[in-house]
């Protein structure tokens, strides 16, 4: 792989789950690359699709869910179809992923060094010599990850459980888990979830600052555009199972061209314009399981007309910038 070529590469992934009302399409289509150092946002409401899309990359879509189409390579690998035995080989070495609730997903009966280690012990080709050898240096490695991402007296608070840390302290620990074997890429679902503002700001600093470290690839999942606009190369806007939008982010954002895009930027305050009134987006996502012809975004938008109900196929609005709408009008945020 070379630095022109995509550390991660997803073509026409669809992903379907067999519920009790018929057969719902969780991802549609969806098609991204994601280059080597890069970082790249994915936006939308929830139910958008953006979890499952990178839960099938992480190989954690099982029954009643199933890949049932396209195609996931990393580094050139083809990761469709294969065994969970290379999957737990690859996951936390070469790829990881934090999860949205650091509580659940980190376990309250085992310590925070624990949880440190076990990964360090599985992946990391590093640590030789016998068990207890092994363990003390695992140990020592798991401490450093901690004062990686900023932990107060990881010495002592190895030892601790998930419930002895805050929020923030929680996420900056799944942060840890996540980069203890120094992956090639890092899917952070909604990182800042439940977290108050200025913890927010120290954990995406704190991404940034690793990214640029450790030279990693990132793929950040969240509602906010704002967050997206601060930490991202480029974005990518999901609405019901389907990329609607993916450009620059600097592009995306400055000179939105889908509705729904342009709808998600006006509901955002904006402190330059106190007097500019906060528009929401009307309306609701459609379900999966009875989705409109044509535009899925058809019941919310102001611009719909008669060639909305037809396949809407992604378009170019420049080289890099590409939206899944036929309006032609003036791309702006207005």
């Amino acid at each position: 792989m070379t630095a022109s070529q995509p550390i991660l590469s997803i073509k026409g992934l669809q992903t379907r789950f067999v519920t009790r009302y018929g057969l719902v399409t969780a991802v549609d289509g969806v098609s991204l690359d994601v280059m080597p150092g890069e970082c790249v946002g994915i936006v939308g409401e929830s139910g958008s699709g953006k979890s499952v899309t990178f839960a099938s990359v992480m190989g954690l879509v099982k029954s009643p869910g199933s890949i049932d189409g396209g195609s996931i390579t990393f580094e050139g690998r083809e990761l469709v179809g294969m065994s969970d035995r290379d999957y737990r080989t690859m996951r936390g070495k070469e790829i990881a992923m934090t999860m949205q609730d650091a509580l659940t997903a980190l376990n309250p009966a085992l310590t925070i060094g624990y949880q440190i280690m076990e990964v360090l012990i599985a992946h990391d080709s590093d640590l030789t010599g016998n068990r207890s050898a092994r363990k003390k240096e695992a140990r020592k490695r798991a401490i450093d990850m901690m004062e990686l991402v900023g932990i107060p007296s990881p010495a002592t608070r190895l030892d601790e459980y998930p419930h002895q840390f805050s929020g923030g302290m929680r996420q900056r620990m799944m942060i840890a888990i996540a980069l203890a074997c120094r992956p090639k890429l890092l899917i952070a679902d909604e990182p800042t979830t439940a977290l108050d503002v200025t913890i927010q700001a120290q954990v995406l600093e704190l991404i940034a600052e690793i990214r640029q470290k450790l030279g990693m690839s990132v793929v950040l999942i969240t509602h906010d555009l704002g967050v997206v606009a601060e930490y991202c190369d480029r974005v990518a806007v999901m609405y019901a199972g389907q990329i609607i939008e993916t450009g620059p982010t600097k592009s995306v954002i400055g000179q939105s061209a889908h509705p729904y895009t342009q709808g998600l930027l006006r509901s955002i305050p904006n402190l330059a314009h106190l007097d500019k009134k906060i528009r929401p987006i009307e309306g609701q996502v459609p379900e999966l399981i009875d989705l409109p012809p044509g535009c899925r975004f058809i019941g919310r938008c102001e611009k719909r007309h008669e060639g909305c109900t037809d396949p809407i196929h992604m378009r170019d609005i420049d080289e890099l910038h590409r939206v899944r709408c036929i309006w032609t009008g003036d791309f702006s945020n207005d």
